[in-house]
């Protein structure tokens, strides 16, 4: 029988291979994820994960999950919604970009346990949380499916998942975006992260990624209802948002 393969970037790799390249791409950068994304996004990224908190209800007293959360900005908006009463739990399957973001949300005076675990594998109960958000973070996963359906596992009935993800640009802005995502983001990874070839990955994984629609119905098949998308700057990134019934 043959060896499972999945994407990384435009390469094919056996599917138990992708979590440890994925690792090491995320040791890299990790120092310098926030500046990167900074620089990448002209600060656009915090627009859109603001838009994100927004549009996921959150209210004083609920409990979110952060998938993938990285260095914390999703849980750092959403443990100040939820309030004292409330419950943000933080995971990432990467050690280093865990600890920023744990220490980054102490920094902030906000007390969030993190957790490292694979967002396949989620360690939490069923129905437990009434929001789980994933930001950036669903393309780096090897199945997919897996994942959505264990985020679903762990959403209290009327619960809801938002996937905030780089999606399929506008057609017409297409050439430009290319160039863009191929020419300077490498180059502007080599010289501020000091790693060009993980910042190229970044651009094949966005480009063998689900797009808007493919997404939606691969939410549906994980049994969410519901589930909308939301365009932001042109489609290159899409916020989707699907609940459990």
């Amino acid at each position: 029988m043959s060896e499972k393969t999945t994407d990384f970037g435009y390469q094919k790799v056996p599917e138990d291979e992708k979590s440890r390249r994925v690792a090491g791409v995320f040791d890299s950068v990790a120092a310098r994820y926030d500046l990167m994304n900074d620089l990448m996004s002209g600060g656009l990224h915090r627009l859109w994960k603001r838009f994100a908190v927004e549009a996921s209800g959150v209210r004083p007293g609920e409990r979110v999950l952060d998938v993938a959360g990285g260095t914390g900005d999703l849980a750092l908006q959403f443990a100040r919604r939820v309030g004292p009463s409330g419950e943000v739990m933080l995971t990432d399957v990467n050690a280093a970009m865990l600890r920023r973001g744990r220490d980054r949300l102490l920094d902030q005076g906000c007390l969030v346990p993190a957790v490292q675990c694979d967002g396949e594998r989620l360690p939490f109960g069923a129905e437990r949380f009434d929001c789980v958000s994933v930001a950036f973070g669903l393309r780096n996963m090897t199945r997919k499916e897996a994942a959505l359906a264990e985020m679903r596992r762990v959403l209290k009935p009327g619960g809801r998942l938002l996937v905030l993800e780089f999606s399929k640009v506008w057609g017409p802005l297409k050439p430009l975006y290319d160039a863009y995502s191929f020419g300077l983001l490498p180059r502007l990874g080599q010289l501020v992260a000091n790693d060009a070839q993980a910042y190229r990955y970044l651009a094949e994984s966005i480009r063998v990624h689900p797009d808007q629609e493919a997404l939606k119905a691969m939410m549906e098949q994980a049994g969410l209802e519901r589930v909308e998308y939301f365009n932001l700057a042109a489609g290159v990134v899409a916020l989707h948002r699907g609940y459990k019934f």
